[in-house]
């Protein structure tokens, strides 16, 4: 398996791999100036072939777009071991899910999600493509995020609420109703500040 970046974000992903003793043959970066992380090597030309890869880069646009273009490789999903997940979620390919994240009943994740380190998903919920859950947040039931909206550190989201896609909801905010697409919104409650230009 190969990593597809290699940055902080890389670090993490990668003993989530090793705690899984999944074989990692090393980092896929096109930064010609880095060669080694945490002891794999960082291969910059990128393979033309049928490879196992996780996109290990926390922007969400980034990582669709690489997703897009290497339509080539076969995407993994990563699961730390000390994450809870019910035997009724489902999730897609090229996800990623920390240490410490719970994930309850009929919980439906998208693909090249990132649901950061002790996020809690209660059930029911929508998580769309490319999204990004951050350490922290709480989400209650029913509540649907659209596909590359970053949900911040600390967010809590009551049950019901329908965050559209390419949203940016603040560190700390408290989401208590609907918010629109692009919107970025902080605060308790949280109030819209702009709309994200995507």
């Amino acid at each position: 398996m190969y990593l597809y970046g290699a940055s902080g974000h890389g670090k993490v992903i990668v003993e989530i791999a090793e705690e899984n003793n999944i074989n990692i043959e090393g980092f896929l970066d096109e930064d010609l100036s880095k060669n080694q992380l945490l002891n794999y090597p960082i291969i910059n030309e990128l393979p033309d072939k049928n490879i196992e890869v996780v996109i290990s880069i926390g922007n969400n646009q980034v990582r669709k777009k690489i997703a897009e273009e290497n339509t080539q490789f076969s995407y993994l999903i990563l699961i730390h071991p000390k994450a809870v997940i019910s035997k009724r979620a489902t999730i897609k390919e090229g996800t990623v899910i920390m240490t410490g994240v719970s994930i309850n009943s009929e919980v439906k994740i998208g693909k090249h999600c990132i649901i950061n380190t002790n996020a809690s998903i209660d059930h029911d919920c929508i998580i769309d493509d490319f999204a990004h859950i951050s350490p922290n947040v709480a989400l209650a039931g029913n509540v649907e995020v659209g596909e590359g909206t970053h949900v911040g550190i600390g967010a809590c989201v009551i049950q019901g609420v329908r965050i559209g896609k390419w949203c940016t909801i603040g560190a700390g905010a408290v989401i208590i109703k609907d918010i629109p697409d692009y919107a970025v919104a902080v605060g308790n409650p949280a109030k819209i500040l702009k709309y994200n230009n995507i």
